[in-house]
């Protein structure tokens, strides 16, 4: 785990920014992510984890700061070439699954392929091989809607990973799942990011599946601090 996948250095994020009632959310937030390295984000609601997590995946710009993805300072980058190398480098996992409704899982998993520039046959068996990993090969025609909330979490995860991305950026990614189902679904994920070796920055309240990554960084008064 030499190379350093992400970088945040000095970030900076205001909302209402120079306006009365400024919220400053990110007052300096340095984060490196190692390759093949898996961490733990943890802070309380409304500290500011979402914030950091959208603009480490270019979902949003910082006020100040720079963001590196694999050594490359994307911060001041335009809009296609940001979406660009959030498509390829960075997979991301919400709370809730966010699954299109009227499309099977193994269609969830294909459309962003397909966004990606990948032929449609090679994204079915990409997509069909991910669903077998997670031990849903069985559930690949079924609409969301017809799954289990463990299930669709795991498809959901599944879709992130669909274009390989270096990065993996999760979002309370069990907080919506009871104890024993969040266990087994957190299980699945970690086998997932191992087999791959991507790097992953993962937010979670729990603290039991915080210390089966790889370390554990808080975020207090807008700035992350090693636990």
């Amino acid at each position: 785990m030499n190379d350093l996948m992400l970088e945040l250095n000095g970030i900076v994020k205001s909302y209402y920014r120079g306006r009365p009632g400024q919220v400053d959310v990110l007052r300096g937030a340095d984060l490196h992510l190692q390759s093949g390295e898996v961490v733990a984000l943890v802070a309380p609601s409304g500290a500011g984890k979402s914030t950091l997590l959208h603009i480490a995946g270019l979902l949003d710009t910082p006020d100040e700061g720079r963001v590196q993805v694999g050594g490359v300072d994307v911060t001041g980058k335009g809009d296609r070439r940001r979406t660009t190398t959030r498509r390829q480098d960075v997979g991301f996992i919400y709370q809730f699954h966010h699954l299109l409704p009227e499309f099977t899982a193994v269609e969830n998993i294909v459309l962003p392929q397909l966004a990606n520039g990948v032929p449609q046959p090679a994204a079915t068996t990409r997509a069909q091989d991910l669903l077998t990993r997670v031990g849903l090969s069985d559930r690949s025609n079924h609409r969301p809607a017809a799954l289990s909330g463990g299930e669709q979490q795991r498809v959901a995860f599944c879709r992130a990973l669909a274009n390989q991305p270096r990065i993996l950026l999760a979002d309370e990614p069990t907080g919506n799942l009871d104890p024993s189902t969040s266990d087994q679904v957190f299980g699945t994920l970690m086998e997932l990011v191992r087999s791959t070796g991507m790097s992953a920055l993962i937010a979670t309240h729990n603290m039991e599946l915080a210390a089966r990554m790889d370390r554990i960084v808080r975020l207090e008064n807008g700035v992350l601090v090693a636990d």
